[in-house]
């Protein structure tokens, strides 16, 4: 007879990956500048915040969400220049939520000049500039900063998610003679109980091999780097550049970006899972950067604005786009711009 299991549902988390801009340096009628929004179950991340980002978001069916932390990769002006407004409607909402802004060095003088912009806030507001190697400690997972090669101080990050404790064997648990409730749970989170008759039960008794968590990397604009490998490795999903395609690719070496190519390279050599590129240039479609990245490495995708990325436990399937996934509900009531 097969064992029985019960997943830890305490482990069972959402998280995915919505594009809400997707263009490099200039914006497009199809595509606003670089913002992504990570989704892990109730948390709602920013990494980047390109002109226009508020206005994708109120086109989404996300909406204006109390963002409480924001991530710059660097301060090219595509990156940053949405943060103002953004601020500054917070401000006019009366929002009393506290919101921190991370970035590398530079990021306080950066928001220094941009107060004249957005002026006094209504709210708690900090900036913490990070080093590569730093990590943002989150109970159940971790943001990682990790160095990139773009000219400029610069990171790329990456969401970590910690080892989940192994499948809960039922039939093993009664055996035992652990009672349903409380005892269960605690054995669930990696604690031991001591039964009525004084037996100890522990974990590893109960509970299957421990399971990898899923990781997610934002690279920010760079050229092909070993330090984008290395945080990338084993990664379900890795959000890349992809400025230029190989007939441009001493223009990508000069600006410090990267092919699709080389993207799809980095991809590859990290094992991770799918590759999603970004910061297209207005030079060319879609349909030709991923037909560059697939001859390398066919798990690439290119986002388009209000595609969603779902990234799924390994166990559970393979991280999918969906297109116009922060969109769906908008077009079912038939509201989404032409």
């Amino acid at each position: 007879m097969p064992t029985l299991s019960l997943e830890v549902q305490s482990a069972a988390v959402d998280l995915d990956v919505v594009f809400l801009g997707t263009s490099g340096s200039t914006p497009t009628a199809q595509r606003a500048l670089p913002a992504t929004l990570v989704r892990r179950g109730g948390e709602r991340l920013l990494f980047d915040c390109g002109e226009g980002t508020q206005r994708q978001l109120l086109r989404s069916d996300i909406g204006l969400v109390e963002l409480g932390e924001v991530f710059l990769g660097h301060y090219h002006a595509d990156h940053y220049l949405g943060l103002p407004g953004l601020l500054k409607t917070y401000s006019l909402r009366g929002r009393e939520l506290p919101l921190t802004v991370y970035g590398p060095q530079g990021l306080r003088e950066l928001l220094r000049t941009l107060r004249r912009v957005f002026g006094r806030l209504e709210f708690p507001f900090d900036a913490v500039e990070l080093e590569p190697g730093e990590s943002l400690e989150r109970g159940d997972y971790r943001i990682e900063a990790f160095a990139v090669d773009h000219g400029v101080a610069a990171l790329g990050y990456a969401l970590v998610e910690a080892v989940r404790p192994g499948r809960f064997d039922v039939e093993a648990a009664d055996a035992l003679g652990v009672p349903d409730g409380p005892a269960r749970g605690a054995l669930q989170r990696g604690e031991p109980v001591t039964l009525a008759d004084g037996v100890v039960v522990t974990p590893d008794q109960v509970l299957g091999p421990s399971r990898a968590g899923r990781t997610v990397v934002l690279a920010g604009d760079t050229a092909p780097a070993a330090s984008v490998v290395a945080a990338a490795t084993g990664a379900e999903l890795l959000v890349h550049e992809a400025t230029f395609l190989a007939d441009e690719r001493e223009r990508a070496r000069e600006t410090r970006h990267s092919t699709a190519g080389e993207a799809a390279l980095v991809a590859r050599e990290a094992g991770v899972r799918l590759l999603a590129l970004t910061h297209v240039s207005t030079r060319y479609f879609g349909h030709q950067v991923v037909e560059e990245a697939r001859q390398l490495f066919p798990e690439t995708v290119v986002p388009r604005d209000f595609d969603v990325a779902e990234i799924p436990y390994a166990e559970r399937g393979a991280p999918r786009l969906v297109r116009a996934g922060a969109r769906q509900r908008r077009e079912a009531v038939g509201s989404v711009e032409s």
